[in-house]
């Protein structure tokens, strides 16, 4: 698995580096060298974010936390990807490592139950040809955390989306 650190407002030392490089490597048990981890560290003001996110065989794991320093942080997000990837042991154990679970050794401690997140409702509903801004209302309007449209211009499927730092994000999906 390949590792990749980038940072914004902040640098990492070299120390964190290699902690965080020490760390995250203890998931390669579950993926193959082609797997790619990237560890995104950012400073907002006294708030250190970390996400980390993992990329294998078209799929993806990620989770984010904020905290007080990013040593405190990859502590905490190591379990809630561990975490994400027991939870979809049977979704995503056929891509990857052999004998992945094999291992006990976890980052959380705890159950992992397999009725969490199930599908419990589905809906239909018409796309509506907007721009993004038009879309960003009716979020707002709405009170949504997210907002499917078709875009007005290319006529593609989007999806604006209410960020954790209050901003609006938008999704373009991108065909494999």
């Amino acid at each position: 698995m390949r590792i990749e650190i980038s940072e914004k407002n902040c640098k990492a030392s070299e120390k964190l580096a290699a902690v965080v490089e020490k760390k995250v490597a203890r998931l390669e048990k579950y993926f193959d060298e082609d797997a790619i981890c990237s560890v995104y560290l950012k400073q907002e003001g006294k708030l250190s974010k970390t996400e980390v996110t993992i990329y294998y065989k078209g799929n993806m794991i990620r989770a984010e936390v904020g905290g007080d320093n990013f040593y405190d942080n990859i502590d905490e997000v190591l379990p809630k990807i561990e975490r994400q990837i027991y939870k979809h042991k049977s979704k995503i154990e056929s891509k990857l490592k052999k004998d992945a679970f094999a291992e006990k050794q976890l980052f959380f401690r705890g159950d992992v139950s397999a009725e969490e997140g199930k599908l419990v409702r589905t809906k239909t509903f018409k796309l509506t040809p907007l721009t993004t801004e038009e879309a960003a209302e009716q979020l707002d309007l709405l009170g949504h955390s997210f907002y499917v449209f078709q875009d007005a211009e290319t006529g593609e499927v989007r999806v604006v989306y209410l960020r954790a730092d209050g901003d609006i994000g938008l999704i373009i999906p991108k065909k494999a």
